[in-house]
C-alpha cells in the first residue's frame, strides 16, 4: 500500500483547517497537493479544476439551490409559527413541554424546508425566549435546538440524501426520502424522552392541556404547510415528478403559500433569492471541491486499500460496521456532512456492499451519523447557529448537549444493526 498520498491528503487537509481556511478552498487545495505525489504541476491543477466542474453538471444537484431556496421561502413565509402552535396543542401539556415542542417544530420544520440551519434558526429565535421566560435555562434551550434541528436532513426532503444518491452511483433518491422517515422519527422521539427526564429531574414548568378544539384549529391552519409533504414526497414515490422537478414544485408552492399567509411581499422577494443564493454557492463550492478530491482518492487507489484493510481486520458485519461508525463519528467532528458524504461513500459504500448491505440504508447510517457532527466543535455548523442565536457559549452548552449526543448515538447504533427501519418503507412502495 501507498502511504505517501495518504499521509500528503491528511496532513495537507488538517494544517489549512487548523489556519483558518475555509472547508471548500481546504478540500480542493489538499486535493492538488495530493495529485502532486503521482503527476506534474500542470496536469495536476487542470485536473482538480475540472473535476471540480464536472463534478457540477448533474441534472439531479439541480434539486439543491431548487430546495435551498423553497426552504428560505418557508423560513420567511410564516410557516415556523403556525408549526409551532400545532405542536404546542400536541405536546405542550408534557413535562418539558417547550423542549418538545422545540423537537416536534424542527422535524416538521425540517420535513418541510428540508435545511436544519432554517430549523435552528426559526426554533431558536421564536421558541428560545420563551422557553427562558417559562424558566428554561438558556442552554438547555439551546441544546435542544441544536440536535431537534439536524432531524430534518434525515427525514425528506433532504439535500444530503440527494448528494449521496450521487456519489453512491445512483441510489434511488425516492427510495432515500421514504427509507429517512422512521430513522428521523425514531431520533426525534429518543430526543424528546431525554428532554422530558432532562427536564423534569430540573423542576421545569408543564403547559396547560389543549381541548380537541384547539388541536384542530391549529391543525388546520398548519395544514398548508403539511400538505407540501404530500405533494413534494407523494408525487416523487408515485412517479409523478422526479425529485429535480419536485424541488421546482416545492419553490412554487412555498410562494404561493408566503403570499397566501401574507408573510412574503414583493419587496421582500430580493433579499429571499439573495440569501438563498449564497447558501447555493457555499454548498455548490463544497459539492465541486469534494467530487475533485474523491476523485484524486480514486486515482491514487486509496478507496480499494482502505476497504481492503477493513475487511483484512474481519469479515464481520457487525465489527465493520462498528468501524465505520465510529470513524465516519470521527469525520464529522472535523468535516462539514456534504463534503464527508461524497468524500467517503466511495471508500466505505463498496465495504458495506460487499458484506450484504443494502445501499439505501447505508446512506441513511451516513447521514444520521455525520448530523451528529453538526452538533459538535470545532466545524459544527448547527452547534454555532444555535449557540449564536441562543446568545451564550459552547462551553455552557456541552453539559446539557451530552444526554442528548447519548439519545442520537442510541438511535444511530439501532438504525444500523436493525435495516428494516430504513428498508421497510422503500420495501412496501416497491422501491
Amino acid at each position: 500500500m501507498e502511504y505517501l498520498p495518504i499521509l500528503v491528503l491528511v496532513l495537507s487537509f488538517v494544517v489549512l483547517l487548523g489556519i483558518g481556511t475555509p472547508v471548500a478552498w481546504s478540500i480542493a487545495i489538499s486535493s492538488v497537493l495530493t495529485m502532486l505525489v503521482s503527476i506534474p504541476v500542470l496536469p495536476a491543477f487542470t485536473t482538480v479544476s475540472q473535476r471540480i466542474g464536472t463534478g457540477l453538471d448533474s441534472f439531479a444537484l439541480l434539486a439543491i439551490p431548487l430546495f435551498i431556496l423553497s426552504g428560505e421561502l418557508m423560513n420567511k413565509g410564516g410557516i415556523a409559527h403556525r408549526l409551532i402552535a400545532f405542536a404546542k396543542t400536541m405536546v405542550g401539556a408534557l413535562p418539558g413541554g417547550l423542549a418538545l415542542i422545540n423537537i416536534v417544530s424542527a422535524m416538521l420544520m425540517g420535513a418541510i424546508a428540508g435545511s436544519s440551519m432554517a430549523a435552528a434558526s426559526a426554533m431558536g429565535s421564536i421558541l428560545g425566549p420563551e422557553m427562558e421566560r417559562e424558566g428554561y435555562s438558556r442552554e438547555f434551550g439551546a441544546a435542544v435546538n441544536i440536535t431537534a434541528a439536524t432531524t430534518g436532513l434525515v427525514i425528506p426532503p433532504s439535500n444530503v440524501l440527494i448528494v449521496y444518491s450521487l456519489a453512491s452511483g445512483g441510489a434511488s433518491i425516492a427510495a432515500l426520502f421514504l427509507a429517512g422517515y422512521i430513522p428521523g422519527i425514531l431520533t426525534g422521539l429518543f430526543l424528546m424522552i431525554v428532554a422530558s427526564f432532562w427536564a423534569k429531574k430540573k423542576g421545569y414548568k408543564v403547559g396547560k392541556r389543549s381541548s380537541l378544539k384547539e388541536i384542530f384549529k391549529t391543525f388546520v391552519d398548519a395544514l398548508p404547510s403539511l400538505f407540501m409533504l404530500v405533494v413534494v414526497i407523494g408525487g416523487i414515490v408515485v412517479g409523478v415528478f422526479t425529485a429535480t422537478e419536485a424541488s421546482a414544485i416545492a419553490v412554487l408552492y412555498s410562494l404561493l403559500l408566503g403570499f397566501f399567509y401574507k408573510e412574503i411581499s414583493f419587496d421582500r422577494l430580493p433579499k429571499i433569492l439573495l440569501d438563498s443564493t449564497s447558501t447555493t454557492a457555499i454548498v455548490m463550492l463544497l459539492i465541486g471541491a469534494s467530487m475533485s478530491m474523491s476523485w484524486a482518492l480514486s486515482y491514487e487507489n486509496i478507496p480499494q486499500e482502505i476497504s481492503s484493510g477493513l475487511l483484512g481486520i474481519s469479515d464481520n458485519k457487525i465489527v465493520i460496521l462498528l468501524i465505520i461508525n465510529l470513524l465516519l463519528l470521527f469525520v464529522g467532528i472535523f468535516m462539514d456532512m456534504t463534503p464527508a458524504v461524497l468524500i467517503f461513500t466511495p471508500i466505505f459504500l463498496p465495504v458495506v456492499t460487499k458484506l450484504g448491505l443494502d445501499p439505501v440504508h447505508f446512506g441513511i447510517i451516513m447521514v444520521l451519523n455525520l448530523c451528529i457532527g453538526l452538533c459538535t466543535p470545532p466545524v459544527g455548523s448547527v452547534l454555532f447557529v444555535g449557540v449564536g442565536i441562543a446568545n451564550t457559549t459552547i462551553e455552557k452548552v456541552i453539559k446539557p448537549l451530552f444526554p442528548l449526543f447519548i439519545a442520537m448515538i442510541i438511535a444511530l447504533f439501532l438504525v444500523t444493526y436493525i435495516p428494516q427501519l430504513s428498508l421497510w418503507l422503500p420495501s412496501l412502495f416497491d422501491l
